[in-house]
């Protein structure tokens, strides 16, 4: 009697639809993957037997296998919602046990740890704050709620022209007097305390091809001046160009006189107008935290107040070689199992086969619900053709029981 291939495929067709029904459900699920109901036949055969021609007993479900093909990517203004364009998970750890997703809507909690809804923190490197380098340990990612140490000034870079057509000054050097310098450029530098102060450069021609610096600080004249003096070739460029030795007179109450390394080989002295093409120095104040972003490689930069821009981390992804041996455990979770094997080395985004990420973003549920629309007519069309057999079969076998 065929009750029991109707009642298998009465079953499958009930998975199929649990199957699909779940893949509906989860159409806006922030990373989640659709799965497929997979099925194989049934047949009986005996322990010698080798026939062919045995009719089958039925169906089973094989499989449920979730397809990890990309989602769509949808823009948000959180910089914490992150997308992984291509291949890789998250690696999220709750209280040291692993878990992996590819759903990046994180948070932080109160101690700055970066976390998802479940509590579980994101994985990466940070910075160790004593080196200033990224540490070689994955470990649960921080984001520092202190703000930034100031940095005096050390090192400093200018680059400009000089107009060779200036004639020689006759008065002596006065920095309030135009006429006694040919030209005047400034910056910003700080202190050991972080304290800005008005570092200015006055240069002035002394012969042919031939010029000196003189410096102030906030408008007063360093002891020793000129700081510095050198010479041009024909081609406008300096002869011997090296870096100025600087010892900037910051006040004693702010950690007092600082050497700066003036790095002068950007000057050149061509016959056109005196002009400034770059000035920059490595100092900076203290600033406080004003916001963070994640790059496309993974890296999570902090800014700060005082204009910084600093490195606090790296977000780092893993794969695996059967991803579809994943188990999930919920709350767009998977964890490996001997079916998936284990993850490989975390690595950075765009490394290897790994996907890049996408910071103010999030990747949708790769759910195709036209196509599960579809597909939940054709299974209750299944459902409905197999409850017809066994109704085949119950009037057949009530033919044979009312035979006389």
């Amino acid at each position: 009697m065929g009750f029991q291939q109707g009642l298998s495929g009465l079953n499958a067709a009930a998975r199929n639809l649990d199957v699909i029904g779940n893949n509906v459900a989860n159409t806006n699920t922030v990373g989640a993957k659709s799965s497929r109901a997979e099925f194989a036949d049934l047949y009986a055969t005996s322990m010698l037997g080798g026939g062919s021609s045995g009719i089958g007993i039925g169906v089973t479900l094989a499989d449920v296998a979730q397809q990890f093909t990309q989602g769509d990517i949808s823009t948000t203004n959180n910089p914490l919602d992150v997308a992984i364009t291509g291949n890789g998970f998250f690696q999220m750890s709750t209280n040291g046990a692993l878990s992996y997703t590819r759903n990046g809507q994180f948070k932080l909690d109160a101690q700055g740890f970066i976390t998802n809804s479940q509590g579980a923190r994101l994985q990466g490197h940070v910075r160790d704050d004593a080196t200033g380098a990224l540490g070689q340990t994955v470990t649960d990612m921080r984001l520092p709620v202190t703000g930034i140490a100031p940095k005096g000034t050390d090192t400093a870079a200018v680059e400009l022209n000089l107009d060779a057509r200036v004639a020689v000054p006759t008065a002596a050097f006065n920095p309030a007097v135009p006429t006694t310098y040919s030209g005047l450029t400034s910056m910003s530098v700080y202190s050991p305390q972080g304290q800005p102060h008005t570092l200015a450069m006055y240069f002035r021609k002394t012969a042919d091809n031939a010029w000196q610096v003189n410096a102030t600080l906030d408008g007063t004249a360093f002891p020793t001046n000129p700081v510095s003096t050198f010479t041009f070739g024909t081609n406008g460029l300096q002869t011997a160009p090296a870096p100025v030795a600087l010892t900037v007179p910051f006040p004693a109450g702010e950690g007092g006189p600082l050497p700066v390394s003036v790095d002068l080989k950007g000057v050149t002295q061509y016959g056109s107008p005196f002009v400034v093409n770059s000035l920059e120095q490595n100092g900076y104040g203290s600033g406080d935290l004003a916001g963070f972003t994640f790059g496309a490689d993974g890296k999570l930069l902090a800014r700060y107040t005082n204009g910084r821009t600093q490195e606090q981390g790296e977000l780092t992804l893993v794969n695996f070689r059967n991803a579809q041996g994943l188990q999930a455990i919920g709350a767009n979770q998977w964890v490996e199992t001997a079916k998936s094997g284990v993850p490989n080395q975390p690595q950075a985004p765009g490394t290897g086969n790994l996907g890049q990420l996408q910071a103010g973003a999030l990747e949708q549920s790769n759910v195709d619900l036209t196509g599960e629309l579809v597909s939940m007519i054709t299974a209750q069309r299944v459902y409905q053709a197999n409850a017809q057999t066994i109704k085949a079969q119950d009037q057949l076998l009530q033919t044979i029981v009312n035979l006389r």
